[in-house]
């Protein structure tokens, strides 16, 4: 089993990775690899830095594959933010280190998982070490889209763009990899529009297939401007309330764990020398919850598109399968209750809103705008 095996619709990016594993003339310093969520952007990144390390080119089973993938290598370093950006502080060493020869393997790899998140000034600095490569260091940059990177940081990288995998492909994976039913496979794919992580979540986890199916009921849920404030005011309630769950557990953990290091554990009241590192782990769990919050209402937000998609599928007659199949007779009632253009506006209004959120406009005040949107029009 080699380190591609476990891609999904990748087939031409990985010939031009394998290729530049071997071939030094198709190797460059520094790699953008693009594509919508759910592509597999990172694990295509992470399956490379594997293979440039393996003396075999990606075998999987070597010791340079597994810790090369796990995360553990030490000449692959990958930055992962939990919060809104990418700070610059966490960039600064890595333009020491690309500096340095590798210790053990055959590169020095450095893979930004988030760099869309990189803000102008850090990427200004991350700009530095693209001009001038040590020879055996090699950057692997990710993100949605070129156009979500700095001009001058992807002007100085190869492009690698991923595309959505073929819905077929996902549910061959699960049933193959996971052992998941193939009709509850193909449920799963759709619904996830071919975002693996996701359609396994769905595919294994009945209460994620539950919170799902409470958003896509907004949709029917609302109307009136009243039902619209209570449905805005539960959706982002239930994201707090995700956000809190799949954080708070961790953050308690860590602050434990920082209060035991600077030997404060059990203090009643944290010393005065020691509260700015406790301040400081304060700051980053809240950007972590921000972020998290942030996701799950993105990703609500791209249930309701997905919905509104297949409204539009209908009201046309189009010759294209729906995305939610199991939510069919949903959207043969919005189809009827509403026209094109009703449905065309709806979708709009989710995507400023989708837009709004980046921009931190309060979730709250983003996410009633929408669903005021949603409701009914005479």
């Amino acid at each position: 089993m080699s380190v591609w095996d476990g891609l999904v619709g990748q087939e031409p990016a990985i010939t031009e990775l394998q290729r530049a594993v071997v071939d030094p003339q198709a190797m460059t310093h520094a790699w953008l690899f693009t594509g919508p969520p759910g592509s597999g952007r990172s694990n295509l990144a992470r399956a490379f830095a594997a293979a440039l390390q393996c003396a075999q080119g990606g075998c999987g089973s070597c010791h340079a594959c597994t810790t090369a993938l796990r995360g553990t290598h030490p000449d692959v370093t990958v930055v992962a933010t939990e919060g809104v950006n990418i700070l610059i502080d966490a960039v600064r060493p890595l333009v020491e280190l690309a500096q340095r020869s590798p210790s053990e393997g055959r590169w020095r790899v450095i893979l930004v998982e988030d760099a869309d998140r990189l803000v102008e000034r850090t990427s200004n600095l991350l700009l530095k070490a693209l001009e001038e490569p040590a020879p055996r260091t090699v950057w692997l940059l990710c993100a949605p889209s070129p156009q979500d990177v700095l001009v001058t940081l992807r002007s100085r990288s190869r492009a690698v763009a991923l595309r959505v995998p073929p819905v077929e492909a996902v549910v061959d994976l699960l049933v193959r990899r996971d052992g998941i039913d193939p009709q509850v496979a193909e449920v799963a794919a759709r619904a996830a529009q071919s975002h693996v992580g996701i359609a396994r979540r769905l595919a294994r986890d009945p209460e994620a297939r539950r919170r799902r199916a409470d958003v896509l009921g907004i949709a029917a849920r609302i109307r009136g401007v009243g039902d619209a404030v209570l449905a805005a005011g539960d959706l982002v309630a239930t994201a707090q309330a995700d956000a809190k769950a799949a954080t708070e557990e961790r953050d308690a953990a860590e602050r434990a764990a920082l209060l035991r290091t600077l030997g404060a554990e059990g203090a009643a009241t944290i010393p005065p020398a020691l509260r700015t590192q406790v301040r400081q782990l304060e700051e980053d769990q809240k950007r972590r919850a921000t972020r998290a919050q942030r996701d799950v209402l993105d990703r609500a937000m791209l249930d309701l598109l997905s919905l509104y998609r297949d409204v539009l599928v209908v009201q046309l007659g189009a010759d294209v399968s729906l995305v939610n199949l199991d939510h069919a007779e949903t959207v043969r009632e919005l189809a009827a209750s509403s026209s094109p253009e009703q449905t065309l506006r709806r979708m709009d209004a989710i995507g400023q809103a989708r837009t709004r959120l980046e921009g931190n406009v309060a979730p709250l005040l983003a996410v009633e705008a929408m669903a005021i949107a949603l409701r009914p029009q005479g």
